[in-house]
């Protein structure tokens, strides 16, 4: 079992996201509030602390959405659930895995302040299959794969 640590969102694209006390996961959206939010298979994306904490390691001083991650876990291994994989995180919200990692282009902010990013090997996205609120706190549970 798994925890979020952060909730964070951006009001702009190519921008690192701050943290938020709490985040209202809305279907074919995302997160409320968020630039990346829309009817698309990358409604929210989430990045392990584990993953951060290697990038800590090389003497780089971050805070949580660095990496355009919405979401922070704890002790789960993101990039090893297979696509599809449902997410229960709290008491209401349901998310699915739609992509393991992406493709990072060049110029982006997170690069330019990391000088590497980890969301292309260890970040991964999901939609919203059960809407609800989250927060820093709650547990993560993962579920069977959808269908």
């Amino acid at each position: 079992m798994g925890k979020v640590l952060a909730v964070c969102i951006s009001t702009r694209k190519g921008e690192q996201k701050k943290e938020i006390p709490q985040g209202e996961c809305i279907i074919d959206f995302g997160i409320k509030g968020d630039a990346h939010g829309g009817n698309w298979h990358r409604q929210i994306s989430l990045l392990g602390t584990e993953s951060v904490d290697e990038m800590r390691a090389k003497g780089l001083t971050l805070s949580n959405g660095d990496f355009a991650e919405n979401i922070v876990t704890e002790g789960i291994s993101l990039k090893l659930l297979p696509i599809g994989t449902i997410l229960s995180l709290g008491n209401e919200v349901e998310l699915e895995v739609t992509q393991i990692g992406k493709e990072c282009h060049s110029g982006c902010v997170i690069m330019k302040t990391a000088g590497k990013c980890v969301m292309p090997t260890d970040g991964i996205f999901a939609i919203v299959k059960k809407p609800g609120v989250i927060q820093a706190g709650d547990e993560i549970q993962v579920q069977n794969v959808y269908g």
